[in-house]
């Protein structure tokens, strides 16, 4: 990406691919679809040219990348101009941004950043500033998520430049880690002309009332994660990545040495980032002790680690999962499959992960903390009967007992065992959960909603 002679970006220019609205505006209802026009006829009208800039730290591998690349695609293609920037970081940067993701949750109290860790961060924003400044220009808004990117609110609203922090993360009830994380990050962010969170409880006590915006996350439904596809269409994907025994199989995503399930056995599925938080070493020995039949198999499902540039844990949490496979007995062993989905195909690993989604007989997502669960979200959207822990954002998403099943203690493996073992002795009702999960994210959870309240504030901004 060449910035000119003899000289080369810091930030990559990710290229945002246009996306008709009128895709979308297929999904929703009539009076969803009426609103998404009338906003994005607005939105046009409010910025007058002027490009909204979001800048992360990865074009890739995690959720907030996934929404980005179809939020931004949507925006343009509805004429609104928008650019995507990704940071340049180099590895200690990421170990630790990391270290304040953790504590922001509450959680790693003997890793949180702090006065001696400024220089270091300072240094690599430092880095990436110039090619910010020389990208944007007068009168355009940035919108910088999460603790990455939190250094440069102060530097870009110096310019001029109006700034939303957006904040993915957080913690309902703060404990003194995660205050001393916000303490950390307070400086840089303060003077944020928006702050973002999704939910109000995440943003902390000093943020201004009247600077706060809550915007839940969202899917598309049009993605490759989240398109339809036949049960047949499902199986022969997941046979080809080597998830499902058969003929076709052309590849291996399997970690360990149990062969893969056959395609007529039930799954149980949990798909996340190879996270502490996510607590696979705990989901897997929860299924060990639930009263499931022997055609039952559980898979974790995270991506190769190697492909996620910005989470220097996923190799560490992989290999306390695989020592946690390797403690089971043996005829255990074989229904415990853990899988590394390949990063280097954005379309192939989404495609995979929809399949896995669709395949699944219950999808699980027993997170310790969760700011908001885009997976949770997904399975919903695919009719599954979902088993998650009631943390964070996955309480704004599942009703206990109408669209999903909550575990509200997600330490406590024998009730999550129970739970798992109840929706597989019941199809019946799980599957009107499942239906039930579909509505509730047509109406609350898809692209318009997410799109029309940042309309809002962005034409609030610049007015």
């Amino acid at each position: 990406m060449a910035a000119g002679p003899g000289r080369m970006w810091a930030v990559l220019d990710v290229e945002v691919q246009p996306q008709p609205l009128e895709g979308l505006v297929g999904v929703l209802n009539a009076e969803q679809a009426d609103q998404l026009r009338a906003a994005a006829t607005r939105a046009v009208a409010a910025l007058d040219g002027r490009v909204v800039w979001n800048v992360n730290s990865t074009a890739s591998g995690g959720g907030v990348a996934e929404m980005l690349r179809t939020l931004l695609g949507y925006a343009a293609g509805a004429g609104v101009p928008t650019r995507w920037l990704v940071l340049d970081g180099d590895p200690d940067f990421f170990r630790l941004t990391k270290r304040l993701h953790n504590a922001i949750h509450g959680a790693g109290a003997d890793a949180v950043p702090g006065e001696e860790d400024r220089a270091g961060y300072e240094r690599v924003l430092g880095r990436n500033l110039p090619d910010l400044l020389r990208l944007l220009g007068p009168g355009d808004l940035a919108i910088l998520h999460d603790p990455q990117a939190a250094g440069l609110v102060g530097p870009l609203r110096a310019a001029g430049i109006p700034v939303v922090w957006r904040c993915h993360i957080g913690r309902d009830t703060p404990n003194p880690t995660s205050e001393a994380a916000w303490e950390f990050l307070r400086p840089y962010v303060e003077p944020a002309d928006a702050f973002v969170f999704s939910r109000r409880q995440y943003a902390p006590a000093w943020v201004p009332a009247d600077r706060l915006e809550v915007i839940p996350p969202s899917i598309d439904p049009l993605s490759a994660k989240n398109r339809a596809m036949t049960p047949e269409e499902c199986v022969r994907t997941l046979v080809r990545a080597g998830l499902l025994g058969g003929d076709d199989r052309t590849a291996s995503t399997g970690v360990g040495e149990a062969p893969p399930p056959l395609p007529g056995s039930r799954l149980v599925v949990q798909v996340s980032r190879w996270d502490r938080l996510k607590d696979m070493p705990g989901v897997i020995l929860g299924f060990a002790g639930a009263p499931v039949a022997d055609d039952v198999h559980l898979m974790l499902v995270g991506p190769d680690v190697s492909g996620v540039s910005d989470d220097p844990e996923g190799a560490e949490v992989l290999a306390d999962c695989v020592r946690t496979w390797q403690d089971l007995r043996p005829a255990l062993r074989r229904r415990v499959h853990l899988a590394s989905v390949p990063m280097a195909d954005v379309e192939e690993n989404a495609t995979i992960i929809n399949a896995v989604q669709r395949h699944a007989a219950v999808v699980v997502q027993k997170s310790l903390e969760e700011g908001f669960g885009l997976t949770v979200a997904e399975a919903m959207w695919k009719a599954r009967p979902v088993l998650a822990s009631a943390v964070g954002g996955i309480q704004d998403q599942i009703t206990d007992g109408a669209d999903g099943v909550l575990i509200h203690d997600p330490r406590d493996l024998a009730d999550y065992g129970r739970a798992l073992g109840g929706l597989l002795a019941d199809p019946v009702s799980a599957q009107r959960l499942g239906d039930a999960a579909r509505r509730t994210v047509r109406s609350r959870f898809l692209g318009d909603r997410h799109l029309e309240q940042y309309v809002d504030l962005l034409a609030a901004l610049v007015g």
